[in-house]
C-alpha cells in the first residue's frame, strides 16, 4: 500500500470514528457513510498487511498446525496465489481479525523472506465471520473427520446456534452433526488433540474407539500418554504420526478391553451411548428393530421425541444413497 493510500484510508478511518455523545443525526449519518465508503475501499481490491497487524481469535479448526513447511516454501517460490479474509477490528481500525487462512498467515509469520500477507478485507460481524470460515472449512477436502466434528462442537459450544444452525452452516445433515458430536464429547478434546487430524481416519473407525473407550477401564489420560508417545516415536517419511497415534490408542484400548474383542462389536451395534455412557440398547424383534433409550435430563427427551421422526428419515436417506 502506498503512503498516500494509507493516508487516506486513515483518514477515512479517523473521520469514520469521530462523534461525540452528543452527536447530531446529521453527524451520525455522516460518519456512517464515511464507514461505508471505507468498506467499500476495502473491498474492491487484495492488500498486502503486516501479520502482525492480525489477530487470530476464531474457533480452532485444526488439530495441527506444524504441517506448513511446504506451503511456505511456496509462497516464497511463487508467492501466495491465494489471499486470506480479514476484518477490521472494531476496537482498533489500524488491526485486523483473522476470517479465514490460518495456515497461509502462520507461513508469511515464519517467513523471512516474505513480509507481507496478501489479504482481502470484509466487512462483517462476529456471526458472518463464524459463517465464513464455516463456509471455507467445507470447501476445504484437507480436514479430517474429528477436525470437522470439534469445530462443529466448538461452534455449538460458544453459543453460535443450534445444532439444527450449525448443520446449516456447514451443509451437512442434523444426524451427521449428531454423530459427529457424540464422538467428538465421547473422545474428548484433549485426547483428540493428542492423536491429532488423523486424515484418512472417518467416522466409522472414530465410533468404534468410542465403542473401544466405553468398553475399557483405561483411564484417558493414559490413552493421551499413548497418543504422544506414538507421534514422537512415529516415522513422518512412512506414516502419518497421527494416524499412528490413533492406532496406537486403539489398539491399547482392545488390549485393556474388559470384554474380548469380538464383544466390542457387540457393543458399537447394540448398546446405544449418551456422553460415551450406555444409554440403551437397539434389538431385532420379528417385525423390525427396537429401541430403548433411557434419557434422564428430560430437555434432551422433549427434543429427541421432537426431532426423531426427522432423524429417522434422514438415516433412511442416507441409506439409499448409499445403494
Amino acid at each position: 500500500m502506498t503512503d498516500s493510500k494509507k493516508r487516506r484510508m486513515s483518514m477515512l478511518d479517523t473521520l469514520a470514528n469521530a462523534g461525540t455523545p452528543a452527536a447530531t443525526p446529521s453527524m451520525m449519518m455522516t460518519n456512517r457513510a464515511l464507514r461505508s465508503a471505507r468498506d467499500a475501499v476495502d473491498s474492491h481490491r487484495i492488500w498486502e498487511l503486516d501479520p502482525e497487524q492480525i489477530a487470530d481469535d476464531r474457533k480452532a479448526d485444526r488439530l495441527d498446525l506444524t504441517d506448513i513447511a511446504d506451503l511456505r516454501a511456496s509462497i516464497e517460490s511463487v508467492g501466495q496465489t491465494v489471499p486470506i479474509l480479514v476484518r477490521r477490528d472494531p476496537q482498533d481500525p489500524e488491526r485486523y481479525l483473522l476470517v479465514y487462512g490460518r495456515r497461509r498467515l502462520e507461513a508469511v509469520r515464519s517467513s523471512e523472506r516474505v513480509a507481507k500477507v496478501r489479504a482481502m478485507i470484509a466487512a462483517m460481524d462476529d456471526a458472518d465471520a463464524i459463517k465464513a470460515q464455516a463456509s471455507e472449512n467445507t470447501a476445504r477436502r484437507d480436514l479430517s473427520f474429528i477436525e470437522r466434528a470439534l469445530f462443529a462442537h466448538e461452534l455449538l459450544e460458544s453459543g453460535f446456534g443450534t445444532q439444527s444452525e450449525v448443520a446449516e452452516v456447514l451443509n451437512v445433515s442434523k444426524s451427521a452433526i449428531s454423530m459427529a458430536l457424540s464422538v467428538a464429547r465421547s473422545v474428548g478434546r484433549d485426547l483428540a488433540y493428542a492423536i491429532g487430524p488423523a486424515h484418512g481416519i472417518g467416522r466409522p473407525r472414530w465410533e468404534a474407539l468410542v465403542a473401544e473407550l466405553a468398553a475399557s477401564d483405561a483411564l484417558p489420560e493414559d490413552q493421551i500418554d499413548i497418543a504422544l508417545e506414538a507421534r514422537r516415536s512415529a516415522d513422518p517419511e512412512a506414516t502419518d504420526p497421527s494416524v499412528a497415534a490413533f492406532d496406537a490408542v486403539s489398539k491399547a484400548l482392545r488390549k485393556a478391553a474388559t470384554v474380548p474383542s469380538a464383544r466390542v462389536k457387540a457393543v458399537k451395534l447394540g448398546v446405544l451411548t449418551l456422553g460415551g455412557k450406555p444409554a440403551g440398547k437397539i434389538k431385532r424383534t420379528k417385525d423390525g428393530l427396537r429401541l430403548d433409550l433411557t434419557i434422564e435430563n428430560e430437555e434432551f427427551a422433549r427434543w429427541l421425541e421432537k426431532e426423531a421422526a426427522d432423524a429417522i428419515e434422514d438415516l433412511h436417506n442416507r441409506w439409499q444413497q448409499r445403494g
